[in-house]
Protein backbone atom coordinates (compact mmCIF):
# COMPACT_ATOMS: atom_id res chain seq x y z
CA UNK A 1 0.00 0.00 0.00
CA UNK A 2 1.54 3.19 -1.17
CA UNK A 3 1.23 6.29 1.33
CA UNK A 4 -1.00 8.02 -0.31
CA UNK A 5 -3.28 5.10 -0.53
CA UNK A 6 -2.40 4.44 3.31
CA UNK A 7 -2.96 8.19 4.16
CA UNK A 8 -6.46 8.20 2.05
CA UNK A 9 -7.66 4.94 4.66
CA UNK A 10 -7.00 7.30 7.62
CA UNK A 11 -8.94 10.39 5.99
CA UNK A 12 -12.05 7.53 5.16
CA UNK A 13 -11.73 6.19 8.75
CA UNK A 14 -11.62 9.69 10.89
CA UNK A 15 -15.18 10.19 8.49
CA UNK A 16 -16.55 7.75 10.12
CA UNK A 17 -15.81 8.17 13.47
CA UNK A 18 -16.47 12.54 12.95
CA UNK A 19 -20.33 11.20 12.15
CA UNK A 20 -20.80 8.97 14.51
CA UNK A 21 -20.05 10.94 16.98
CA UNK A 22 -21.49 14.21 16.10
CA UNK A 23 -24.80 12.98 14.14
CA UNK A 24 -23.26 14.67 10.78
CA UNK A 25 -24.72 13.80 7.39
CA UNK A 26 -22.41 14.36 5.50
CA UNK A 27 -18.21 14.31 6.07
CA UNK A 28 -15.55 14.36 3.32
CA UNK A 29 -11.95 14.86 2.96
CA UNK A 30 -8.50 14.50 1.52
CA UNK A 31 -5.06 14.98 1.34
CA UNK A 32 -3.07 17.33 0.23
CA UNK A 33 -0.97 16.22 -3.21
CA UNK A 34 2.10 15.79 -3.21
CA UNK A 35 4.27 19.14 -4.06
CA UNK A 36 0.98 21.32 -4.45
CA UNK A 37 -1.09 23.59 -2.28
CA UNK A 38 -3.69 22.02 -3.52
CA UNK A 39 -6.53 19.18 -1.41
CA UNK A 40 -8.02 16.85 -3.61
CA UNK A 41 -11.45 15.38 -2.11
CA UNK A 42 -11.12 11.54 -2.56
CA UNK A 43 -13.36 10.34 0.75
CA UNK A 44 -16.72 10.79 1.14
CA UNK A 45 -19.67 9.56 3.46
CA UNK A 46 -22.73 10.53 3.33
CA UNK A 47 -22.98 12.19 0.52
CA UNK A 48 -26.54 11.93 -2.25
CA UNK A 49 -24.22 12.90 -5.36
CA UNK A 50 -20.38 12.87 -6.91
CA UNK A 51 -20.58 16.55 -7.16
CA UNK A 52 -17.44 16.60 -4.62
CA UNK A 53 -15.40 13.73 -5.31
CA UNK A 54 -12.27 14.21 -6.76
CA UNK A 55 -12.84 17.64 -6.40
CA UNK A 56 -9.12 19.72 -6.43
CA UNK A 57 -9.31 22.25 -3.51
CA UNK A 58 -6.20 25.26 -3.90
CA UNK A 59 -4.73 26.55 -1.01
CA UNK A 60 -6.66 29.67 0.00
CA UNK A 61 -9.99 29.21 -2.32
CA UNK A 62 -13.47 28.08 -0.68
CA UNK A 63 -13.55 26.83 2.98
CA UNK A 64 -10.96 24.22 2.69
CA UNK A 65 -8.54 26.02 1.09
CA UNK A 66 -8.90 28.73 3.70
CA UNK A 67 -8.31 26.23 6.34
CA UNK A 68 -5.00 24.94 4.41
CA UNK A 69 -3.75 28.73 3.81
CA UNK A 70 -4.22 29.27 7.58
CA UNK A 71 -3.52 25.81 9.20
CA UNK A 72 -6.48 26.27 11.59
CA UNK A 73 -10.07 25.40 11.51
CA UNK A 74 -13.11 27.37 9.47
CA UNK A 75 -16.78 26.97 9.44
CA UNK A 76 -19.49 28.89 7.85
CA UNK A 77 -22.99 29.02 8.83
CA UNK A 78 -24.69 29.40 5.15
CA UNK A 79 -21.63 28.64 2.68
CA UNK A 80 -23.41 29.98 -0.23
CA UNK A 81 -23.49 33.55 1.45
CA UNK A 82 -20.34 33.57 3.53
CA UNK A 83 -18.60 36.39 3.22
CA UNK A 84 -15.27 35.08 4.69
CA UNK A 85 -14.55 33.23 1.84
CA UNK A 86 -14.00 32.94 -2.06
CA UNK A 87 -16.52 31.46 -4.02
CA UNK A 88 -14.89 29.13 -6.71
CA UNK A 89 -16.72 25.89 -5.46
CA UNK A 90 -20.14 26.90 -4.88
CA UNK A 91 -21.61 24.85 -7.36
CA UNK A 92 -20.60 21.08 -6.35
CA UNK A 93 -20.96 22.30 -2.62
CA UNK A 94 -25.06 23.42 -4.05
CA UNK A 95 -25.36 20.09 -6.01
CA UNK A 96 -24.67 18.03 -3.02
CA UNK A 97 -27.00 20.16 -0.84
CA UNK A 98 -24.60 21.49 1.45
CA UNK A 99 -25.08 24.70 3.64
CA UNK A 100 -23.21 25.19 6.98
CA UNK A 101 -19.62 22.97 6.64
CA UNK A 102 -16.54 23.23 8.65
CA UNK A 103 -13.04 22.18 7.51
CA UNK A 104 -10.17 21.06 9.72
CA UNK A 105 -6.84 20.43 8.33
CA UNK A 106 -4.58 17.72 8.65
CA UNK A 107 -1.46 19.57 10.10
CA UNK A 108 1.98 16.71 10.61
CA UNK A 109 5.16 18.33 12.02
CA UNK A 110 4.16 21.81 10.81
CA UNK A 111 2.84 21.32 7.13
CA UNK A 112 -0.85 20.36 6.35
CA UNK A 113 -1.03 17.52 4.97
CA UNK A 114 -5.10 16.79 4.50
CA UNK A 115 -8.63 18.42 5.45
CA UNK A 116 -11.85 16.57 6.85
CA UNK A 117 -14.74 18.38 6.21
CA UNK A 118 -18.54 17.89 8.56
CA UNK A 119 -21.52 19.51 6.60
CA UNK A 120 -25.05 19.90 7.39
CA UNK A 121 -27.86 20.54 4.63
CA UNK A 122 -29.11 23.53 6.82
CA UNK A 123 -28.16 27.10 7.52
CA UNK A 124 -27.23 26.58 11.02
CA UNK A 125 -24.62 26.96 13.66
CA UNK A 126 -22.63 23.60 14.15
CA UNK A 127 -21.42 24.59 17.72
CA UNK A 128 -18.26 23.64 19.94
CA UNK A 129 -19.07 20.26 20.24
CA UNK A 130 -19.19 19.16 16.35
CA UNK A 131 -15.80 21.49 16.11
CA UNK A 132 -13.98 19.47 19.01
CA UNK A 133 -15.08 15.93 17.52
CA UNK A 134 -13.72 17.33 14.23
CA UNK A 135 -10.19 18.44 15.03
CA UNK A 136 -10.09 15.02 17.44
CA UNK A 137 -10.84 13.02 14.47
CA UNK A 138 -7.90 15.32 12.56
CA UNK A 139 -5.93 14.02 15.52
CA UNK A 140 -6.77 10.82 15.61
CA UNK A 141 -5.46 10.99 11.64
CA UNK A 142 -1.56 13.38 12.47
CA UNK A 143 -0.96 10.59 14.89
CA UNK A 144 -1.61 7.86 12.62
CA UNK A 145 0.19 9.51 9.53
CA UNK A 146 3.56 10.50 12.36
CA UNK A 147 3.52 6.92 12.71
CA UNK A 148 3.67 5.90 9.20
CA UNK A 149 5.93 8.27 8.57
CA UNK A 150 8.53 6.96 11.35
CA UNK A 151 7.79 3.33 10.55
CA UNK A 152 9.15 4.37 6.26
CA UNK A 153 11.93 5.70 8.13
CA UNK A 154 12.96 2.92 10.24
CA UNK A 155 12.32 0.58 7.10
CA UNK A 156 14.59 2.77 4.74
CA UNK A 157 17.23 2.87 7.67
CA UNK A 158 17.04 -1.19 7.94
CA UNK A 159 17.30 -1.60 4.59
CA UNK A 160 20.50 0.56 4.39
CA UNK A 161 21.77 -1.12 7.41
CA UNK A 162 21.29 -4.48 5.92
CA UNK A 163 24.65 -4.91 4.03
CA UNK A 164 26.93 -3.79 7.16
CA UNK A 165 25.65 -6.71 9.35
CA UNK A 166 28.52 -8.84 8.95
CA UNK A 167 31.05 -6.27 9.21
CA UNK A 168 29.50 -3.08 11.45
CA UNK A 169 31.61 -1.68 14.48
CA UNK A 170 30.65 -1.43 17.44
CA UNK A 171 28.99 2.02 17.22
CA UNK A 172 27.05 0.85 13.59
CA UNK A 173 25.81 -1.68 15.80
CA UNK A 174 24.27 0.50 18.58
CA UNK A 175 22.45 1.99 15.44
CA UNK A 176 20.79 -1.06 14.28
CA UNK A 177 20.10 -2.15 17.13
CA UNK A 178 17.70 1.16 18.23
CA UNK A 179 16.49 0.98 14.90
CA UNK A 180 15.39 -2.72 15.69
CA UNK A 181 13.98 -1.46 19.14
CA UNK A 182 12.07 1.40 17.63
CA UNK A 183 10.35 -0.93 15.06
CA UNK A 184 9.55 -3.89 17.52
CA UNK A 185 8.05 -0.72 20.11
CA UNK A 186 5.82 0.59 16.50
CA UNK A 187 4.81 -2.48 15.44
CA UNK A 188 1.76 -3.21 17.66
CA UNK A 189 0.57 0.47 16.85
CA UNK A 190 0.19 -0.58 13.40
CA UNK A 191 -3.33 -1.28 12.43
CA UNK A 192 -2.75 -2.03 8.69
CA UNK A 193 -1.26 -5.40 8.43
CA UNK A 194 0.32 -5.08 5.39
CA UNK A 195 2.89 -2.68 6.95
CA UNK A 196 2.99 -4.03 10.10
CA UNK A 197 3.90 -7.38 8.85
CA UNK A 198 6.77 -5.41 6.76
CA UNK A 199 7.80 -3.66 9.79
CA UNK A 200 8.58 -7.28 11.33
CA UNK A 201 10.05 -8.30 8.24
CA UNK A 202 12.52 -5.50 8.45
CA UNK A 203 13.06 -6.48 12.05
CA UNK A 204 14.03 -9.50 11.13
CA UNK A 205 16.67 -8.08 8.27
CA UNK A 206 18.52 -6.51 11.57
CA UNK A 207 19.20 -9.70 13.00
CA UNK A 208 22.15 -12.01 12.72
CA UNK A 209 21.05 -15.61 11.14
CA UNK A 210 19.24 -17.67 13.60
CA UNK A 211 21.31 -20.25 14.78
CA UNK A 212 19.49 -23.96 16.07
CA UNK A 213 17.43 -23.04 19.38
CA UNK A 214 14.29 -24.43 20.95
CA UNK A 215 13.44 -21.16 22.55
CA UNK A 216 11.02 -19.45 21.45
CA UNK A 217 9.96 -15.46 22.76
CA UNK A 218 6.22 -14.59 22.69
CA UNK A 219 5.82 -11.17 20.49
CA UNK A 220 5.78 -9.08 23.66
CA UNK A 221 9.15 -11.24 25.61
CA UNK A 222 10.68 -9.84 22.50
CA UNK A 223 9.27 -6.11 22.40
CA UNK A 224 10.46 -5.70 26.08
CA UNK A 225 13.92 -7.61 25.56
CA UNK A 226 14.87 -5.76 22.79
CA UNK A 227 13.72 -2.14 25.00
CA UNK A 228 16.11 -3.49 27.70
CA UNK A 229 18.93 -4.41 25.08
CA UNK A 230 18.49 -0.97 23.40
CA UNK A 231 19.31 0.29 26.97
CA UNK A 232 16.01 1.43 28.40
CA UNK A 233 15.00 0.49 32.05
CA UNK A 234 11.89 -0.90 32.79
CA UNK A 235 9.80 2.10 33.12
CA UNK A 236 11.05 3.55 29.82
CA UNK A 237 10.49 -0.24 28.18
CA UNK A 238 6.81 0.55 30.25
CA UNK A 239 6.64 4.50 28.27
CA UNK A 240 7.96 2.78 24.92
CA UNK A 241 5.53 -0.22 24.22
CA UNK A 242 2.62 1.49 25.64
CA UNK A 243 2.84 -1.27 28.83
CA UNK A 244 2.13 -0.91 32.60
CA UNK A 245 5.24 -1.49 34.60
CA UNK A 246 4.07 -4.62 35.89
CA UNK A 247 3.52 -5.77 32.61
CA UNK A 248 6.74 -5.37 31.12
CA UNK A 249 8.49 -7.15 34.72
CA UNK A 250 5.97 -10.22 34.30
CA UNK A 251 7.70 -10.24 30.49
CA UNK A 252 10.80 -9.80 31.16
CA UNK A 253 10.63 -12.46 34.21
CA UNK A 254 9.07 -14.99 31.44
CA UNK A 255 11.44 -14.39 28.89
CA UNK A 256 14.70 -15.02 31.43
CA UNK A 257 12.75 -18.20 32.43
CA UNK A 258 12.90 -19.26 28.74
CA UNK A 259 16.47 -18.14 28.35
CA UNK A 260 17.60 -19.96 31.62
CA UNK A 261 18.98 -16.62 32.40
CA UNK A 262 18.90 -15.04 35.92
CA UNK A 263 19.70 -11.53 35.21
CA UNK A 264 18.42 -9.13 32.01
CA UNK A 265 21.75 -9.18 30.88
CA UNK A 266 21.88 -12.68 30.71
CA UNK A 267 18.83 -12.53 28.82
CA UNK A 268 20.14 -10.18 26.61
CA UNK A 269 23.29 -12.02 26.12
CA UNK A 270 21.29 -14.95 25.71
CA UNK A 271 19.30 -14.04 22.80
CA UNK A 272 21.49 -12.30 21.16
CA UNK A 273 23.74 -15.76 20.56
CA UNK A 274 19.99 -17.27 19.62
CA UNK A 275 19.71 -15.11 16.87
CA UNK A 276 16.79 -13.31 17.83
CA UNK A 277 17.91 -10.14 18.67
CA UNK A 278 20.72 -8.02 17.00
Amino acid sequence: MTADAAGAVEIRNALVRLRRATGLPVAFGGLVEPGRRRVRISELNGNSTPALSGLPVTSGNGLGGRAVALARPCAVTDYSSAKQISHEYDIPVATEGLRSILAVPVVVRRRVRGVLYGALRTAEPLGDRTLGAAMEAARDVEQALVVRDEVRGLLAAAAGAEPVRERAPGAVWEQVREAHAALRALAPRIADPALRAELLDACRLLTPEPVRTEVRLAPRELDVLTCLAAGATNAGASERLGLRPETVKSYLRSAMRKLGAHTRGEAVASARRAGLLP
